[in-house]
Parts: C-alpha cells; sequence; structure tokens
C-alpha cells in the first residue's frame, strides 16, 4: 500500500482532475481492503503480530492486547518483542526473530487475577518473491486445550495402568504358585529320612530360583514399560543403524530361510534419536517378523523421505495378524505368542512416541505384516508464510 502511494505522489503532478478522480477512488478501494483485512484479523480468537522487516511493528490486532502485557506509549517505535513486556515471551520472540534456525511454537504460562493461562507462541517469515517481507507472530490461548490434554493424558495413563496391574497381577500369579507348591515339597521332605532328601531339595530349589529370576523379569520389564525413559537425542544416520542391526541378526536370518532385501535411501539427513533404544526398537519388530515366518520368507527394510518425514518401513511375509487382534498388539501384555512376554512391541511404540514419531502397522492374515515408523526431520531452515500481497 505504501509503494502504491508513492507512486501517486510521483505522478500526480502529471494528472488531469479526471485522472485525480479515479486514483483517489482506487486509493479508497485500498484503505476498504486494509480496513476489511484488519476487521478479519481483529475478528480471529488469535493474536496476531505482524512486523516489517527491521522487526518494528505493522500491525497489532485487538486478541493481542487482551493476551499478554504490552507496552503501550511509543509502541511505533519499538521492536516486536520490545512491545511486549513478559520476558519469557519478549526473549523467545527475539530469539525467533533474529536466530538462523527455525525455533519451534512453544506454551507459556502468565499468571492473571483469575487464574493462570496458557499462550501458544510461534513465529514465521512473510515471503514475497523469494525475498522476506517481515513476520507474522501469533499468540493462542490453549489453556482449555491443555487442560483437556492434560485430563485425556491422566485417564489414558490410569487405564493402561490399570490393564497393567491386572496383566502383572496374572503374569506373577503363576510363578507364585509354583514357588508355593515347591516349598510344600521341601517342607515334606525335610519332614522325611529319607536318604534322597538332600537330592530333593536342590532339585526343588533349583525351580525355586528360576521362578524368582522370572519374577524378577516379569517386574523388570514392566517398570521399563511405565517409567519414563530417559532419551539422548544425537543426531544419528538411521541407515546405519538399520545396517548394524541387520549385521547382527543375520546369522539368524540366514538359519531361518529369511532373504533380507534392503531399500535405504541415500541422502536421508540424520535424525536426532536415541541410537540404543531405537536400535531395541527395530530389533523387537525385526524379532517379531522372525517369529512370523517359521517357514522362511522375505524381509524388506525400506527407508524414504515423505511429507517432510524419514519413513522405515519393515515388512514380513509372515503368518500376519488378524483384524480382529491388529489394534491390540501395543497394549501391555498382549501376545499372540506362547513364550512372548507381550511387552516387545509396546516397548516399541514407547520408544517411537518418545522421539515425537508415529507408528503405523498393516497386516493381512496369511500374507504378512508391514510396520511403518514415521520420525520427524530437524528443521534447519525457517518456515516460511508465503504472501502474495502488499505491504504497507
Amino acid at each position: 500500500m505504501r509503494h502504491l502511494i508513492s507512486k501517486a505522489i510521483e505522478t500526480l503532478p502529471k494528472l488531469d482532475s479526471g485522472q485525480i478522480t479515479n486514483l483517489i477512488t482506487i486509493l479508497a478501494e485500498e484503505v476498504k481492503d486494509i480496513e476489511l483485512l484488519e476487521m478479519v484479523l481483529s475478528s480471529l480468537p488469535i493474536g496476531v503480530i505482524v512486523s516489517r522487516p527491521d522487526h518494528y511493528i505493522q500491525f497489532m490486532n485487538i486478541p493481542v492486547k487482551r493476551m499478554v502485557p504490552l507496552q503501550q506509549k511509543g509502541m511505533e517505535r519499538l521492536k516486536a518483542w520490545e512491545v511486549i513486556l513478559d520476558k519469557d515471551i519478549s526473549n523467545f520472540v527475539k530469539e525467533s526473530l533474529l536466530g538462523a534456525e527455525t525455533v519451534k511454537p512453544k506454551d507459556f504460562t502468565l499468571e492473571t487475577l483469575n487464574r493462570d493461562i496458557t499462550l501458544a507462541v510461534g513465529v514465521m517469515p512473510v515471503v514475497k518473491d523469494g525475498s522476506i517481507q517481515g513476520d507474522f507472530i501469533y499468540i493462542e490461548d490453549v489453556t482449555d486445550k491443555r487442560l483437556e490434554e492434560a485430563r485425556l493424558r491422566r485417564a489414558e495413563s490410569l487405564a493402561s495402568m490399570t490393564t497393567m496391574a491386572a496383566s502383572v497381577a496374572h503374569e506373577i500369579k503363576n510363578p507364585l504358585g509354583s514357588i508355593s507348591i515347591y516349598l510344600q515339597l521341601m517342607q515334606k521332605s525335610l519332614n522325611s529320612d529319607k536318604d534322597s532328601c538332600r537330592a530333593d531339595l536342590e532339585e526343588y530349589l533349583s525351580v525355586i530360583s528360576e521362578e524368582v529370576e522370572r519374577l524378577n523379569s516379569i517386574v523388570v520389564d514392566y517398570l521399563f514399560a511405565v517409567r519414563p525413559m530417559d532419551t539422548h537425542l544425537v543426531p544419528t544416520s538411521m541407515n546405519t543403524i538399520i545396517q548394524e542391526l541387520i549385521t547382527f541378526v543375520q546369522y539368524e536370518l540366514m538359519e531361518a530361510g529369511i532373504t533380507v532385501e534392503e531399500n535405504l535411501q541415500n541422502d536421508l539427513p540424520l535424525l536426532n534419536l536415541d541410537e540404543k533404544l531405537i536400535k531395541q526398537a527395530l530389533l523387537n519388530i525385526i524379532k517379531n517378523a522372525l517369529a512370523a515366518m517359521e517357514e522362511g520368507g522375505t524381509l524388506s527394510i525400506k527407508t524414504f523421505i515423505k511429507d517432510n518425514l524419514v519413513q522405515i518401513k519393515i515388512q514380513d511375509t509372515g503368518v500376519g495378524i488378524p483384524a480382529d487382534l491388529v489394534s491390540k498388539i501395543f497394549e501391555p501384555y498382549f501376545t499372540t505368542k506362547d513364550n512372548g512376554s507381550g511387552l516387545g512391541l509396546t516397548v516399541v511404540y514407547k520408544v517411537i512416541k518418545e522421539h515425537g514419531g508415529e507408528l503405523r502397522v498393516f497386516s493381512k492374515e496369511g500374507e504378512g505384516t508391514t510396520f511403518t515408523i514415521l520420525l520427524p526431520i530437524p528443521q534447519t531452515d525457517k518456515k516460511l508464510l508465503v504472501w502474495e500481497g502488499e505491504f504497507d
């Protein structure tokens, strides 16, 4: 708009009265459009601040003034972060505007007279014709949304803990029963005068020791499944992890008559991963594939980029999973194997979620199963908001 007015002023001396009238009409329409845009932006439930390339404020809608404490005087002479009085939000906006890398939207808690509120704040450059024309800062009140999310997480956690507690009780019951029986047998042996008493006691103690170890394993697995994971994320090559795992299990695969097909995209970016946990998750999936292909088959592992995500697809030609059981395979202690713990895929799901990823499964009985892991690519370039209009 400013560019248009400058051009109009330059040409004004050359215009006759009719052309001046037309120019006034055009400018009036432009003003109406700007007023309409400002009205729409001020009607939004989120706060919007638009700044120029030099970071001085271009526009601010009404919701911003209701959400965050602002410097009221001399606003037009202040940069975007200088207007915001809350120190944490101000520092975040400054870091986002001046930094070379993308800063993810962040939640901030503000104390008010009535209650604490949670604001989500994000920043995006506005680009036209390949050059940055300014920045778009948005502030959203997500208090109710975050409270609802927390409530759902608590409900899910409680339901999960209830299910796991019942499963653990069931798992513990069997070894405890065995221990009780063998303790009774030991008591009988001690009360008898048989010469074979010592041999019997050694046998009973051996069984009890095995059952105690089984109990310990159940407790360790349970704690691993319920405790928060301590992840140490470092830039890591997913392809290298996969190749190392294939080398690790290649003898097992050969013995089982399983052929491995690798299709790994060469130019995958490094991902922020906990190598130990990711290896464990992938190994659990491969072990499941091995168990599903008792008569041999093909294990296909593919990596590629799609929708700004690194995807890892692990496919087997095994027995598949019945359709009514697919939705249950990530539940703690659910297993279709006689000697399975029922925690392998639960751990896989938890590890992938800890990495901000997603885990999908597709299976057809008699044909095989495909697990697809989707992991976020670290952002090194700022997201750009493309603007086709004019800046005032």
